[in-house]
Order: structure tokens, then sequence, then C-alpha cells
């Protein structure tokens, strides 16, 4: 049995190895993934888009994910099914939805047995107290069913996905995330970016917050020189903007919601 685990609850303090030791209590032979605990605090889309793109990756198990700014509010704890037989559990905030909706959601079930949370719930830590125990317990077979009542998938919150405008010659994108190199993840794909005559050695023109940059699309890192700026279709297909040997979240100022107008230089 396996269970993959997701949050923004960082490494420096208790939250992820208590987390590990209370569904290690409840499923001792479970093996635990850590796809990762990095996302910045409350950024919600970036984990429901870093848990879309490593899904696949990941063993069909009970998976998960915790970024919850609104613990404790009258957000819903949720268990979902899909038609693969993955089994997602987090917050009713758009996390679970992008990955749970790749196999088509079989069933909803908010989390509301006793039973099967710790017997004390913290208003603040629904990870340890009620996102853990009922991991743990679906690991361990109990039927989703058990675990609360029926919810229409189509009453999830879902999360507004930005979409890129390609209109004139131009792509207009938006930055999703920047990742521990400073990469710049865009709402790209390779295949928007060809339809604009944009393929590997295009030079193209960056604008940012009325900032200007010239850049070149290139295959790899290493099609560039230290210093420049690139547009590279990155491990999960979505375009990214990056430095060679460089930072671009920091020279260019990137943020989540900032949009970059890309333009082909001829």
């Amino acid at each position: 049995m396996f269970i993959t685990f997701l949050s923004d609850f960082g490494l420096q303090d208790d939250f992820v190895g208590t987390c590990h030791g209370v569904m290690k209590r409840i499923a001792p032979e479970a093996q635990i993934i850590d796809i990762t605990h990095g996302i910045p605090p409350r950024a919600i889309l970036q984990g429901a888009l870093v848990l879309a793109n490593t899904i696949d990756y990941m063993p069909v198990g009970v998976h998960l994910a915790v970024v919850d700014p609104g613990v404790g509010g009258p957000r819903r704890p949720l268990a979902l099914r899909d038609r693969a037989g993955r089994v997602y559990v987090g917050p009713d905030n758009g996390l679970l939805l992008p990955s749970a909706r790749k196999a088509g959601i079989e069933a909803a079930h908010e989390l509301a047995n006793p039973a099967y949370a710790l017997e004390s719930i913290s208003r603040t830590f629904h990870g340890r107290d009620l996102f853990a125990p009922a991991a743990a317990h679906l690991a361990k077979g109990v039927p989703l069913e058990e675990l609360g009542p029926s919810i229409d998938p189509e009453s999830l919150v879902a999360l507004d996905l930005p979409e890129p405008v390609l209109e004139h010659g131009v792509a207009l994108a938006t930055m999703l995330y920047v990742d521990t190199f400073g990469n710049i993840v865009l709402n790209l794909t390779r295949e928007d970016v060809e339809r604009l005559g944009i393929v590997p050695g295009t030079r193209v023109e960056l604008d940012v917050l009325g900032d200007r940059y010239y850049a070149v699309m290139a295959r790899t890192f290493a099609d560039a020189k230290p210093g420049d700026v690139i547009l590279y279709e990155d491990s999960y297909r979505n375009m990214s903007i990056a430095i060679s040997r460089g930072n671009a979240e920091r020279i260019l100022r990137a943020r989540p919601g900032i949009r970059v107008r890309i333009t082909p230089v001829v």
C-alpha cells in the first residue's frame, strides 16, 4: 500500500514528521512517498499543478495533499476516488481537482466519520488530526464510503486556471510558479508557441511589467551561454523561462499571476 504526501509544511518544523507518525501508527505497512513539502505557504495553485504534474509517476494508491489556508473555516475536508482507482485526501479548495479529473472523478465524500480521525481535532492542524488518519485508514482498505456522506463532484471548489491568449502573432502568458532554481513556469505548451512560429533557435522579446528582455527558444540549458535568457519546454511539457546558470525569478521579478507578453523577433 502506498501513500503519497504533498504539502506546504516545509521541513523546518515537526508537521511532516508528525503526520508520518500518525499514518504509520494506523497503517504500519504503508509506504509513504513524499512528493514535496516545499510548496510555498498557502500556494494552492502551485500545489495543485505540482500534484497534477507528478501523479502519473506515482504508484496507484492514496494521495494526501495539504495546502490549506482555510483550515478551521467552512471549507470541507474531502476524499475523492478517480476512475483509475486512485484516492485523494485533502481540503475542498481546488487542490485535488486537476489530478483527480485526469481520469475522471468517480466518487467524492466529506470526511465526517469521527472513527477515522484522531480523537481530538485541532482547529489549525487538520493535516495531522483529520487528513493523515483518513489517508492511513484508506490505505488499510477502509471503503471510501465509510468516511462520510457523498458529495456531488460538481459542487467541489475549482481553481481558476489562467488560459493563455494567442493572437496577432503574440502570446500573452501567465506565470504559474517558480521552481527552486528560479525558473518560471508559464501556462503555455510547446504547441502554443509553435502556432506562433516559435521553435528552437527563435529569438523572442519578453515584456514583463513593462520591462523588455530578449530570449531565445532553446532545447536545453546547454544551448545558451551563461547569463542568456531562454524559453524552453520543461520536463512536464510546460514552457518556462530560465537564465542559463542564473536565476530568472530575481532578474524578471517573477511571482505567480504576472503576465508575460512573448513576441517573436523577426
